[in-house]
């Protein structure tokens, strides 16, 4: 029998779900003109890096080129845009909260039920920038999960409802 914990829970082994274009489309009109976003989960080729930096300058950091976000922050960037591994989302979130930045993340939404988020956002204003779909990741079969952006002093307002469009 398959326990919860292996349901909610990774434990690491498929953590690279890589996001299509109509996944990153929703969050371009929220970035302001000038800014630099750093995609620190990125590489060149991912939609995050090749469709935000149609309209804004882009850094791009992955753990396969030597540039692990928890030792690693670019000289100069604004706002921070990508999707995270799912694997360790509290640590994740911590070190993005403590750059003092706006950040649009994407991420599970079961990891609203979990305390983290909760403690995490307690006395700061979390933002979701949530699909009427569910996004089926590019290295996956079939579509397992719902996710939004969660976002940090990025959005107009807390909840943004937006329709996604393969």
């Amino acid at each position: 029998m398959i326990g919860s914990g292996d349901i909610l829970y990774s434990k690491g082994k498929n953590d690279e779900c890589y996001t299509p274009a109509y996944g990153v489309r929703p969050i371009l009109e929220y970035i302001p003109p000038g800014k630099i976003i750093w995609c620190p989960f990125d590489t060149e080729n991912s939609w995050f890096v090749r469709l935000i930096s149609r309209q804004n300058p882009v850094i791009h950091s992955h753990i396969v080129d030597g540039k692990d976000f928890y030792t690693y922050e670019p000289e100069q960037w604004d706002i921070i845009i990508s999707n995270p591994p799912f694997t360790n989302k509290r640590l994740i979130f911590e070190r993005a909260l403590l750059f003092h930045k706006p950040f649009a993340l994407l991420m599970t939404n079961t990891w609203l039920n979990d305390a983290a988020p909760k403690r995490l956002f307690m006395d700061r204003d979390l933002q979701l920038l949530m699909f009427d779909k569910r996004i089926a990741f590019d290295n996956r079969n079939k579509i397992t999960f719902s996710s939004s952006y969660y976002c940090w002093d990025f959005l107009p307002k807390q909840i943004v409802m937006k329709g996604l469009d393969k």
